[in-house]
């Protein structure tokens, strides 16, 4: 495993274990630099295409649905586990689907309706650029239409 500080091969693993759900191994990893980092090994049932609104189709990729949801929940007040534990359910039920193709709409959804229930911020947010929001009035047309701020 090449360490992120240094760039060098020549780390060792300090901790391995299973995550809650059991379904992720969290490996915790010393360089010869001396910094620790975290490495993650999941399952991967089956190669997974996302097939985007334009058509083209590109590899399910983990990472980039992680980067989006933590770019919506950046300085919310959710643990990164709650965060880990959301990505995973989702990643999961996208495999267990059963297609070999799913939509980025699909996709964008199933996110959007996880949101909702995790955090009505974060929501907002990922609906903001799923959506494609333009301007102000988009907005307050979608928060008038959500009831996640009139139950607070």
């Amino acid at each position: 495993m090449i360490c992120p500080i240094c760039k060098k091969g020549e780390t060792s693993v300090v901790d391995s274990r299973p995550t809650e759900d059991g379904t992720t191994i969290r490996r915790r990893r010393l360089c010869i630099c001396g910094e620790r980092f975290t490495t993650f090994e999941r399952i991967q049932f089956r190669e997974l295409m996302v097939v985007k609104k334009n058509g083209r189709k590109s590899p399910f990729d983990r990472d980039k649905l992680s980067k989006s949801i933590y770019i919506a929940l950046k300085k919310r007040p959710i643990d990164t586990d709650t965060v880990e534990k959301f990505i995973t359910n989702i990643s999961r039920a996208l495999e267990e689907i059963g297609q070999n193709e799913i939509s980025s709409n699909a996709i964008g959804k199933m996110v959007m309706d996880g949101l909702k229930n995790l955090d009505p911020v974060a929501y907002v947010r990922f609906a903001s650029v799923y959506r494609n929001f333009r301007e102000e009035k988009d907005f307050v047309q979608f928060v008038d239409k959500i009831d996640v701020f009139k139950k607070r």
